[in-house]
């Protein structure tokens, strides 16, 4: 069954369940400046879940496009993409869990055709100190469920993921247990982050399983519903918002229950097709069997740069349709980050000729059925988009000529002039060293340093003129992003401890669901580093520490307090330096903007989920807090 007739069965089968369709909102949200896409299908349905009558009714459903590009970088993996799509059911104040879990349960099962024995599910815990119990209730309308489809369904108790990677599943369990890490929502995430005033809840997960030989052991740990290996495969998920938190912080049962689910149209179409690989779907294949015959090229030896450049071009598409244009802000420049990155992986396939032509209709007629209420400028997309590459190779025309005519003085290229090809050129880090190596032509034996160097001061420049962006490669400062921001500060000094007391930030990406971190390291992490690293940040986080900061003169924090920083020279000469731990004996102490966390004892369990090569010279942890 392809995508598009999942999507128009599953708006079939939730107007029979009476349910209204409503429309899907543009992946450009007007007047929200706290985002910068629609990153979910509830998203554009918050304030009617938070209380706001709704004109349509009680009962409502739709298919909502969205975009995430915090993980742009792990796209060439099976599963991650850019943009997705999420079918989505609410009931506001109308039917709860019974209703919701067998109702879907029967469209997977029924409309799709999914084997309800490769369905495994996972309900909430419960949370002792807040008095939430496990949720019992989801637990046994499932077995119910499975036990009327001829599905043996045990009950486990797992609670965090770490024990289910030490523990796995066993013969004849299906309904799983965890914490608030895994089945608890909330817009700040754990119960913890639950903020004041807000509607939370339980959530029930859907899982498919892809069968045993898809698991990792060794590299991800024992098979279970929330690990990190390929053999489960989240396809939805059921938010049953029952509590609100209380003004002292406890949380009392809501008079009005909602039901918030969402359900990934493009995993769903994996698993009915029993591929865990989401590029093999009918929104992404045709556009992988067309790149394989204008290159030349297998997908299966070259899986990364077709699963980029699909996923890129149709995100970019889906916005040229909506009438945005690439430029060289907020969300243009998202958009020409998307074509510039598909443009470059095609050049990697030996592409060199123009190629969207052939590339945007395919998109276009894959996306036919998706409303003309949010796509209004389709007849359009394909000319912006083909301006945008001509103009981006154009720019790499003139960046080669840029590049020859420095090499031609006889010297090793360094880092600022890596950095002026970039900046003025248009020409990117990576096509420069790649040349460079191709060409031979030396490279400063520290032009990394350099490059980042200079990138840093036009940061600074541009932060100063843009007062109230956020910094610090975070995505926002809400609660829990600011608790990765401290936990980074806590990495980062177990590194220098543990493994090389040179180590150095080289970049970071923070947001509310994980922290990637690049450092300088000239080798892989052996699992022992990595276990030594880990146990050292949760030592520092279970010992409560204190975390302070105030503003200092350059050269006091520098000499006297010995405050890490990486472009002294490039500092203002009062800037802010944040202290972890004792003053006078500190764990961690940072020249930094923050913001942080009061104290390390709020954090969580520090957890390294992957530690991988970023670059030449430099590795990427990425972690989370469970």
């Amino acid at each position: 069954m392809d995508a598009n007739t999942i999507r128009r069965k599953f708006l079939e089968f939730q107007e029979k369940r009476g349910h209204k369709v409503i429309q899907p909102a543009p992946l450009v949200l007007e007047g929200d400046p706290t985002t910068l896409f629609t990153g979910s299908g509830m998203q554009p349905l918050l304030p009617y879940l938070l209380g706001k009558e709704h004109p349509e009714g009680t009962r409502l459903c739709d298919s909502q496009p969205s975009m995430r590009l915090q993980d742009i970088e792990d796209v060439g993996d099976p599963r991650h993409t850019t943009v997705f799509e999420m079918l989505g059911n609410w009931s506001l104040g109308d039917y709860f869990k019974e209703e919701q879990i067998r109702g879907f349960f029967e469209f997977l099962t029924v409309e799709v055709g999914l084997d309800p024995k490769k369905i495994y599910v996972t309900c909430f815990i419960g949370n002792e100190k807040y008095g939430i119990p496990r949720d019992t209730e989801a637990a046994e309308i499932w077995q119910k469920v499975f036990r009327e489809a001829g599905v043996e369904a045990e009950i486990a108790e797992i609670g965090s993921a770490k024990v289910g990677d030490e523990r796995g599943i066993r013969p004849g369990e299906r309904i799983f247990f965890y914490d608030d890490h895994e089945n608890w929502w909330s817009r700040g995430g754990g119960i913890e982050s639950t903020p004041i005033g807000d509607p939370c809840g339980p959530d029930s997960e859907v899982f498919y399983d892809f069968g045993e030989d898809k698991q990792d052991i060794e590299k991800y740990g024992q098979a279970h519903p929330a690990s990190d290996g390929a053999r489960f495969m989240e396809i939805g998920n059921q938010v049953f918002m029952q509590y609100k938190r209380n003004e002292d912080g406890t949380f009392s049962e809501l008079e009005k229950k909602n039901v918030d689910f969402g359900g990934g149209l493009e995993r769903i179409a994996a698993a009915a097709i029993g591929s865990f690989d989401v590029f093999k779907i009918s929104l992404l294949k045709p556009i992988i069997e067309k790149l394989e015959e204008i290159s030349g090229k297998s997908y299966d030896n070259n899986t990364d740069e077709m699963r980029v450049i699909a996923d890129h071009i149709r995100g970019a598409y889906l916005l040229a349709a909506q009438g945005l244009a690439p430029s060289n802000k907020t969300q243009g420049y998202a958009m020409r980050r998307l074509v510039r990155r598909a443009i470059l992986r095609a050049l990697d396939l030996g592409i060199a000729a123009d190629f969207l032509a052939e590339i945007v209709p395919i998109v276009a007629d894959n996306y036919r059925d998706l409303p003309d209420s949010i796509l209004t400028h389709r007849e359009t997309a394909l000319e912006t988009l083909l301006k945008e590459e001509s103009v981006f190779r154009k720019t790499l025309n003139r960046g080669m000529r840029e590049l020859g005519k420095l090499s031609k003085n006889n010297k090793a290229l360094n880092g600022e002039d890596i950095f002026k090809l970039q900046d003025t050129y248009g020409f990117p880090f990576e096509l420069s060293v790649e040349e460079c190596y191709r060409e031979g032509i030396e490279l400063s034996p520290k032009y990394r340093e350099e490059f980042e160097a200079a990138l840093a001061e036009q940061r600074e420049r541009s932060q100063t003129a843009s007062k109230g962006m956020f910094k610090g490669g975070l995505e926002d400062h809400g609660e829990q992003t600011v608790k990765y921001h401290t936990a980074t500060h806590l990495l980062l000094a177990a590194l220098q401890k543990l493994v090389a007391p040179d180590i150095a930030q080289k970049g970071s990406n923070i947001t509310a669901d994980r922290v990637r971190f690049d450092f300088n390291l000239d080798h892989k992490m052996t699992p022992e580093e990595k276990q030594a690293v880990e146990k050292q940040v949760n030592e520092w986080i279970e010992a409560d520490l204190p975390v302070v900061f105030d503003e200092y003169d350059k050269a006091y924090a520098r000499d006297t307090l010995k405050a890490h920083g990486q472009f002294w020279d490039k500092y203002p000469e009062k800037l802010k330096v944040y202290t972890i731990g004792d003053f006078d004996n500190p764990v961690s102490r940072e020249v930094c903007g923050g913001p942080h966390v009061e104290h390390t004892g709020v954090l969580g369990h520090f957890k390294i989920k992957k530690e991988e090569s970023s670059s030449a010279g430099v590795r990427r942890i990425k972690a989370v807090l469970e």
